[in-house]
């Protein structure tokens, strides 16, 4: 989101909403099974970092956000591998083709203007067998809680950088080269007013052929 807003308040509010502790329990398990050069999808204010593991070596950071970037500083500083800011737009990497081992996305894919575009790319650079492990929000199952997403999308994409209610994030990866191995559905904890935003959608895709 350019302005103002964009550039100064949308990254610290983004920052507390998906810093709380629910949503670290998630992250710790995404998280798991990480190994070698990871790509990060963007990596907001850092909250992934504490959650690398060991067989992690290197970070690349797809950040658009300065702010946020800065916001990750401290995070960053404390890390055990190395994180570069690599690129500020998914849609198009600088990464070389199958030059990566796993890509990390948490509350990403909702954002991307053309998501099919970023998980082209998403494609292109990870490894033959390589895997995407994600953590999203998205569309839920049930035909009331969807009714309110619809409504409320407008709104949100113009008050949080376009983020989006309605995607589907695994069947997305599905249609763009991937294959769902592994995944988990449910709501966050939270009030019942929490529901348009609090589907979420937690696993890993491997790349096809």
């Amino acid at each position: 989101m350019t302005g103002w807003y964009g550039r100064h308040v949308l990254p610290r509010i983004v920052d507390r909403v998906c810093g709380n502790s629910e949503v670290h329990e998630h992250r710790a398990l995404v998280c798991q099974g990480l190994e070698g050069e990871v790509l990060e999808l963007g990596f907001g204010s850092g909250h992934n970092v504490e959650h690398y593991p060991a067989a992690v070596t290197r970070v690349s950071a797809v950040e658009p956000s300065d702010l946020a970037w800065r916001l990750a500083q401290p995070r960053i500083a404390s890390a055990s591998t190395e994180v570069v800011r690599s690129d500020l737009d998914g849609q198009r990497l600088s990464e070389p083709d199958a030059s990566v081992d796993r890509v990390l996305s948490t509350f990403t894919m909702c954002t991307i203007p053309d998501l099919e575009a970023a998980l082209a790319e998403t494609h292109r650079v990870l490894r033959p067998g390589g895997e995407v492990h994600f953590l999203e929000h998205g569309l839920a199952p049930e035909p009331g809680v969807r009714r309110w997403q619809r409504r409320l999308e407008p709104v949100q994409r113009r008050v949080a950088g376009g983020c989006h209610f309605t995607r589907l994030p695994a069947e997305a990866l599905e249609a763009n080269g991937f294959e769902v191995t592994d995944l988990w559905t449910g709501y966050l904890p939270g009030p019942a007013i929490n529901k348009p935003g609090g589907y979420v959608y937690r696993g890993r895709a491997r790349k096809l052929a």
